[in-house]
């Protein structure tokens, strides 16, 4: 019966298909995949912003919280977790070849083998730094923004992405500068200028969050992606 419901397919072809991956979710994670991976080599260089003193990668590692927390209002706290292990295998993946380019030998005739060096190859401090926030401030984000959807249920979605992005970043950024920096630069002025930034980033990334979840949101059921789940 079922050949004859699809004609020209052969039933054990349509047994063995692969899912269709829903096109929103799938772009959204790889943007979510790029803007951390991009954090990660540029935050070995400090920049100074109003007298505020930040890593170069806060403006594209900021950019991964409201993009967690849009995978969580459409499509749920497992998709949102996936998410963040994806990104944990492609940081990881993306710092092992920045050490294996560095350490490959470079010709005689090349003179930039130190500064590339300096610029891609970080530290093994900024390494274990990026790898220890990133898992920490991540998950954290995913369960507190559930938390809070679960006590709002559909209702206040800026309140619970402003508190669980502002309340994860603090983490992220404690963590990372006192493995980064303690010891090398001033950690308070970087942990005061680095939150400050991601704070503001946070408050005005909210109406994006909302533009996302109203485009993206009716849809969704169509694309063969599960109801939220808690």
């Amino acid at each position: 019966m079922a050949s004859e419901r699809h004609p020209g397919k052969p039933q054990h072809a349509m047994k063995h298909a692969p899912p269709t991956a829903p096109t929103a979710y799938t772009l959204i994670v790889a943007l979510f995949a790029a803007c951390l991976t991009i954090a990660a080599v540029l935050a070995g260089k400090l920049v100074t912003f109003f007298g505020l003193v930040f890593p170069a990668g806060v403006l594209a590692y900021s950019i991964t919280f409201p993009v967690t927390d849009i995978v969580g209002e459409l499509w749920g706290r497992r998709h949102a977790q996936r998410a963040v292990m994806g990104g944990f295998v492609a940081l990881l993946m993306v710092m092992l070849l920045c050490q294996l380019a560095v350490a490959c030998p470079a010709p005689d005739f090349w003179d930039g083998q130190e500064a590339f060096r300096r610029i891609v190859g970080g530290t093994p401090r900024i390494i274990v730094a990026s790898l220890v926030a990133y898992v920490t401030s991540q998950f954290h984000d995913v369960w507190s923004f559930h938390f809070w959807r679960r006590l709002t249920g559909a209702r206040h979605l800026w309140l619970r992405n402003n508190i669980s992005t502002v309340t994860s970043q603090l983490l992220d950024t404690v963590i990372f500068v006192l493995i980064a920096f303690w010891g090398v630069a001033p950690v308070g002025q970087i942990i005061l200028g680095q939150f400050i930034v991601k704070t503001a980033i946070a408050v005005l990334d909210t109406p994006v969050v909302y533009l996302a979840v109203r485009v993206l949101g009716p849809g969704r059921a169509e694309q063969s992606s599960p109801a939220p789940a808690e």
